[in-house]
């Protein structure tokens, strides 16, 4: 019998050091650049490496902590990842919102946020029959609103105790922010001095309801603008503190001010960096309470409502937001998250999604409550290489775009003078071009497009745009919220609402069979994006062949697929052949032989590096498309 078996296995293998990694990595790659090889720039500025080891964990201060204990990198739960299912409602009228709402409680949700028209006054009476037969004590009721009644709060915990309800059972929030407000719009909801001033009379007002928190700090805008995970960390915090700041100078005690706000995240698409953001938010906040003195008890009533990303569902092919939205809302889920509101997979096409839509979306937490056990381990990515040196360089880059803003005046200061706005669009900026050349896919869309899927006919191109509309008397210039898909979106519609339809594109290919169907399969993904007829051939023998199939065609683009080395050859023939019958577009970009194309007559070149919507919408221009 073995005393210790895995002693013995495990003499058998030993320790390798991280030089003898980058040693054989290094022999492996036969001379090409390491750095730029494998170790991948990321939005946030953190270089990412091919792997992670137990070294890169030297000096991190958050791994010295379990579960439930400050600074709450691991969560605030020591036995269990407990998440509530939420689903929004935005209300236009009281009588169905009540109803949807019930139906969706029925059906698995836990937590309801009822969308409230900023205009609109509500009462008493409106205020019970939009709660009726909710119970209080074991749903969580949400509201949020734009510019808040003074009376709401009070409206809300007198509708508690009416129904016998305690004030510990209440559950909920009204998600108030003005620094959110002006973020999108320009201009706060009141005046300055008003908007903050109902802030610190909701969170005076609700320190009796220990369950229950009136502010929010919405940083889902700062990721639907086009932000990253370090932009969505550091202005949230800094907005926290700046509500911290102005609470406090209102007479509200710091611990009270800062377990009245609630957070809210967006999860992204890049799985394993938006875990360790939510992780590094608990840190970040714990730092803040601690600073200003409100004990550690404070920090661990954060409240991180997730919702599932904007920034990358899609109009067209909308059944892979499912895809997408499954992934983000696990990484919420690991990370931690107390709440989670995924989006209906056709959100891109409506107002509000469809009871289809949304079952599908409340289904997708409950498979992964029920069937997963998501729900049953706390921090399950505790110990990863990979994901606590995410956390760890998240919290330090977080921290420092913090000071930043800091220095800049604070959160308000930093975005009235456009610190806030110029950070975001160069992230945003970055993403955009990753999409145009197709080093980022959103499947559908700008890769794989379905060449015969069709937007509705009573879609209007102001749906691809976002709700928000600015203020008219601005304060600071709002953010730009938006999809990433909508410059693809919005060329696909032209060429579908063109009086003349889609114009054809043939594609002439011919030669060498790997080259010239690996272009034809580029240049059909390419013109699909813009929704155009595309023509896919087998080969032709000849350019004579192609030319005559080219002209029976009709098509008014005709792509030549073929190899670098048959270009000089076959393309002279081809423009020879059909003159100004086709506009001639070479698929690649053949170096050595470019300047002998041109002057036969090729104007266009689709490859790997061109900008897709750029040149997508040269095409449309002068084929009349506008």
């Amino acid at each position: 019998m073995i005393d210790n078996p895995g002693k013995k296995l495990f003499a058998e293998f030993p320790p390798v050091s991280p030089a003898q990694w980058d040693e054989l990595i290094r022999e492996d790659l036969k001379g090409a650049d390491y750095e730029k090889k494998l170790i991948w720039p990321s939005l946030e500025g953190i270089p990412i490496r091919p792997c992670y080891r137990q070294e890169d964990l030297k000096g991190l201060e958050h791994l010295d902590h379990t579960p439930g204990e400050f600074p709450y990198v691991r969560g605030k739960r020591t036995r269990s990842n407990e998440w509530l299912v939420r689903q929004d409602i935005v209300v236009d009228d009281i009588t169905s919102a009540n109803s949807k709402a019930l139906d969706a409680l029925m059906r698995g949700a836990g937590s309801i946020g009822f969308v409230l028209d900023e205009r609109a006054s509500f009462t008493r009476e409106d205020i019970t029959r939009l709660l009726k037969d909710i119970c209080l004590a074991s749903a969580e009721v949400n509201f949020s609103v734009r510019k808040p009644s003074p009376d709401l709060l009070r409206m809300i915990d007198r509708e508690n105790a009416s129904r016998g309800g305690t004030l510990s059972e209440l559950h909920g929030s009204i998600e108030y922010d003005p620094i959110g407000t002006l973020m999108v719009t320009g201009n706060y909801p009141a005046d300055e001095e008003g908007s903050f001033g109902i802030a610190a009379a909701m969170a005076d007002d609700a320190a009796r309801l220990p369950n229950f928190t009136v502010v929010s700090v919405n940083a889902s805008l700062f990721h639907n603008a086009g932000g990253s995970a370090v932009h969505d960390l550091a202005f949230a915090i800094a907005s926290a503190a700046e509500y911290l700041e102005r609470m406090t100078k209102r007479g509200v005690p710091a611990a009270n001010a800062a377990a009245k706000i609630r957070f809210t995240f967006a999860a992204g698409r890049n799985y394993f960096m938006e875990i360790a953001k939510f992780r590094a938010a608990r840190y970040l906040w714990a730092k803040i309470t601690e600073a200003w003195g409100a004990g550690p008890e404070t920090a661990g009533r954060m409240f991180i409502h997730a919702v599932t990303s904007g920034w990358n569902k899609t109009m067209y092919d909308p059944y892979v937001n499912l895809l997408r939205s499954t992934t983000e809302s696990m990484s919420a889920i690991l990370g931690g998250a107390d709440s989670l509101c995924a989006d209906p997979f056709d959100k891109p096409l409506r107002k509000e999604g469809t009871a289809f839509s949304e079952r599908l979306v409340r289904n997708i937490q409950l498979i992964l409550k029920e069937e997963a056990y998501f729900d049953k381990v706390a921090d399950p990515s505790a110990g990863s290489y990979y994901i606590e040196s995410l956390t760890g360089a998240l919290i330090d880059e977080s921290w420092k775009l913090f000071l930043e803003t800091v220095e800049a005046g604070g959160m308000t200061e930093a975005f009235k003078n456009g610190f806030v706005q110029e950070r975001i669009e160069e992230a945003a900026t970055r993403r955009d071009s990753y999409l145009a050349s197709r080093r980022d896919v959103l499947l559908g869309t700008n890769q794989y497009p379905d060449l015969n899927e069709k937007i509705p006919g009573d879609t209007d191109l102001s749906a691809l745009r976002p709700q928000y509309e600015p203020a008219e008397d601005q304060i600071a210039g709002p953010l730009r919220l938006y999809r990433g898909a909508m410059a693809f979106e919005e060329i696909r519609m032209r060429t579908e609402k063109h009086p003349e339809g889609a114009p054809g594109v043939f594609l002439l290919t011919l030669g060498d069979p790997v080259m010239r169907r690996a272009r034809a399969g580029f240049s059909a993904g390419f013109f699909g994006c813009a929704g155009f007829d595309v023509k896919d051939n087998q080969g032709f023998a000849s350019a004579d062949e192609g030319i005559r199939a080219a002209r029976e065609s009709g098509a008014e683009i005709v792509v030549v697929c073929s190899s670098d080395a048959e270009y000089p050859e076959v393309v002279p023939a081809i423009t020879g052949g059909l003159g100004k019958e086709s506009i001639i577009v070479v698929a690649g970009y053949p170096k050595e032989s470019i300047d002998r194309l041109k002057e036969a007559g090729v104007r266009h070149f689709i490859h790997i590096k061109s900008n897709i919507p750029e040149t997508l919408r040269q095409f449309q221009k002068e084929l009349g498309i506008v």
